[in-house]
Order: C-alpha cells, then structure tokens, then sequence
C-alpha cells in the first residue's frame, strides 16, 4: 500500500494470521483473555501495546477470534473508555513533540513541513472520527491549543 506523502510502499510489516480458528496452543479462556485485557489497560497499556503483549507474552493470535469480541468492545464493557482515538493521540503527541523542538530549533525546515504534513493528518483523521461520532462535532485541532496541554 502507497504512503500518504511519500512516492514508497512500505515492504516490512507483520502479517495477521490468516487463519480465522482458535490457536491449538491457546489454553487460556475467553473470560481469563478479557481479564487479562482489563489488567493490561488498568497497568496503563494503550489498546496496540495490550494486544502486542496478548501475542507475544500470552500466546493470543487475534482477540477477536479467541473471545468472539474486539479489543475495543471488551474494554468498552468494562467501563474503559479512552476520551481520544489512539492513532489520533499518538498523531497529536508527534505534532506536539515537533512543535517544541522547532521553539529551539526554529531554522529546521524540514521538520517545519514535517509538522505541516503531520497536522494534515490529524485534520483528515478527526474529520473522519467526527463523521462516525467517536469524537465530538466540536472537537478541533489548533496547533497553538495543543501547545498548551
């Protein structure tokens, strides 16, 4: 798949398991599975880290097939909501962290575009999460606003 503002494709990625049946070597429950989830997010974990550890640690190819439920919807039930899309927060993060590297490094262009080029992707990112209501209508990025927090 082509990259947003580059002329590459990006070639090293991890592969999903393609198949869609319980792992043999899974010995774990699907309740024992979503308690783990909820540990794992009360620990401080972010949604992508819970299911990198669920794989890596706890032997869990895809949550989904295993307890017939996204990770999302296990921490949903559970009371565990997060008030920002993850992709979107990290994106924010970046942008606030190249905004206080320009403050001391203000003669660096390239990362000025950089900035700009990440800013278009927070717009387009929460133009798109305020279509499916997972963030208010009124939310808004300001790069002087995000600054600030």
């Amino acid at each position: 798949m082509a990259r947003i503002h580059a002329h590459t494709r990006g070639k090293s990625h991890s592969i999903r398991p393609t198949s869609k049946s319980i792992s043999p070597w899974l010995t774990s429950s699907p309740a024992e599975i979503s308690n783990t989830i909820v540990e794992l997010s009360k620990e401080g974990l972010r949604p992508s880290a819970i299911g990198t550890r669920l794989r890596d640690e706890y032997g869990v190819a895809l949550v989904r097939v295993a307890v017939n439920k996204s990770l999302s919807e296990i921490l949903r039930e559970n009371g565990i909501k997060e008030e920002m899309p993850e992709d979107l927060n990290q994106l924010v993060q970046k942008a606030l962290a190249l905004q206080r590297h320009l403050r001391t490094h203000n003669s660096d262009h390239r990362n000025v575009r950089s900035l700009e080029l990440i800013e278009a992707k927070i717009h387009r990112l929460s133009k798109y999460y305020k279509r499916n209501q997972k963030i208010p209508k009124n939310w808004k990025y300001a790069s002087v606003i995000a600054q600030l927090e």
